[in-house]
């Protein structure tokens, strides 16, 4: 089906039976570098569409967010007509993505093992807590659930309070980057092998693997890693500090030459000289008392003098936006990352876009989020061949859906 996008992706095919967040941000990357995208739906909609508490022609800024640029088809998988729609649909595709537990695709009749040996070529992604084999398996999870078993939120507050969940959902962003990477190397692959993978992504694994230096810290020494705060652990002139005028403003000094230029900076030169802080080594030990010189200090200014100064030495520095000043910086206006979506009924909304930037973007316009069985017929028509009969019997028998203007969404009911 030839939807007019242009991209790397082109030509390829996306069968999408995700919901939330994990699933959904993955294929959303996979529709902005030119997939087709068809999102396969429940007669009421995937959850997401009704979380609160913004709604926009009834579907929420939260699914609104993680699902441009597809298609929406509904059908009711619990029946064994709609089961047999998905596997017919999967012949014709070259990815399927799904972010169930273990064992409910089986169940279905939707597996790996049985779409694939109808379609060796195809490429099948499971997305779930814990991954397909091991001890936890079965269990339930959800981003912070996984921040939690990950270890990511023991490290993220103040130290000697209580753990703090990260504010954007990595648990579930990261899974998603990581299920879409997961998914174009089977890709490149299937170029010279002719057949698919099955890809097993899961939450945790994402957040263990993105303990990075810090879990390499620990599994070197031994120490367990303590909460990082306004900081970091090896770097005492990486941190945020509050200023004169309440803003605070981050400064990350993490050479000797950087060291030296920020001591001249903010006029305290002498520091250079003082035995405590003679190299990273000495800074790290008497970090608090470091900490306790530079933040009386800031507090002398407002923060953007401060930012003035420290840019002009070229000092690596930033002030704390909050999301509405950050979303509306030139920068990121430059960079076209915050994208312009227009419904059919005339509906505008600002999302988050892409950072993925190529020497040619293309001309297509990014499509905004479908409506609950948006594409129903046309896409059931052209990859199944059913035809209008064909289609209004499924309708009247609960297997279909298709949306018709004015058809409540459901994310009306959780409002």
């Amino acid at each position: 089906m030839d939807s007019g996008k242009t991209g790397p992706l082109s030509g390829v095919r996306v069968l999408d039976l995700t919901q939330f967040l994990s699933g959904p941000f993955g294929t959303q990357i996979l529709g902005d570098l030119g997939a087709e995208i068809v999102k396969i739906e429940p007669p009421g909609g995937e959850l997401a569409r009704g979380v609160p508490p913004h709604f926009v022609e009834g579907d929420s800024a939260y699914y609104l967010a993680v699902n441009r640029n597809k298609k929406s088809v509904v059908i009711d998988l619990k029946t064994e007509k709609g089961a047999e729609l998905v596997r017919e649909l999967a012949t014709h595709f070259d990815v399927l993505v799904e972010n169930n537990r273990p064992g409910v695709m089986e169940r279905l009749g939707l597996g790996d093992a049985e779409l694939r040996a109808r379609n060796p070529r195809l490429v099948y992604c499971s997305i779930s807590g814990f991954g397909q084999t091991g001890p936890d398996r079965d269990l339930p999870a959800y981003d912070m659930i996984v921040q939690a078993m990950s270890g990511g939120m023991s490290l993220t507050g103040e130290s000697g309070r209580a753990p703090v969940r990260a504010g954007i959902p990595i648990g579930d962003l990261a899974a998603g980057m990581y299920g879409a990477m997961g998914i174009l190397a089977a890709l490149v692959e299937r170029q010279t092998s002719g057949e698919g993978r099955f890809v097993d992504v899961s939450m945790l694994d994402a957040q263990i693997a993105m303990l990075c230096y810090q879990g390499a810290y620990y599994l070197l020494s031994g120490e367990v890693p303590e909460p990082q705060g306004r900081g970091h652990d090896s770097i005492p002139t990486y941190r945020a500090f509050e200023c004169g005028d309440g803003v605070s403003l981050v400064v990350t000094a993490n050479t000797e030459r950087m060291w030296a230029d920020l001591c001249k900076a903010v006029g305290l030169p002498h520091l250079v000289h003082d035995p405590r802080f003679k190299d990273s080594a000495t800074r790290l030990v008497n970090k608090v008392a470091l900490w306790e010189i530079l933040e009386a200090r800031f507090r002398d200014e407002p923060a953007q003098s401060w930012l003035d100064s420290l840019n002009a030495a070229s000092i690596p520095a930033a002030l704390v936006k909050t999301v509405d000043k950050a979303l509306n910086a030139s920068q990121v206006a430059h960079r076209d990352m915050v994208v312009e979506l227009r419904s059919r009924a005339g509906s505008h909304v600002r999302v988050p876009g892409n950072p993925i930037k190529f020497d040619d973007p293309g001309h297509a316009e990014a499509s905004y989020p479908p409506h609950l069985g948006e594409h129903t017929n046309v896409v059931l028509g052209e990859y199944v061949g059913l035809d209008a009969d064909a289609l209004r019997t499924l309708q009247n028998q609960g297997v279909v859906r298709q949306f018709v203007p004015g058809m409540p969404s459901p994310g009306v009911k959780s409002r």
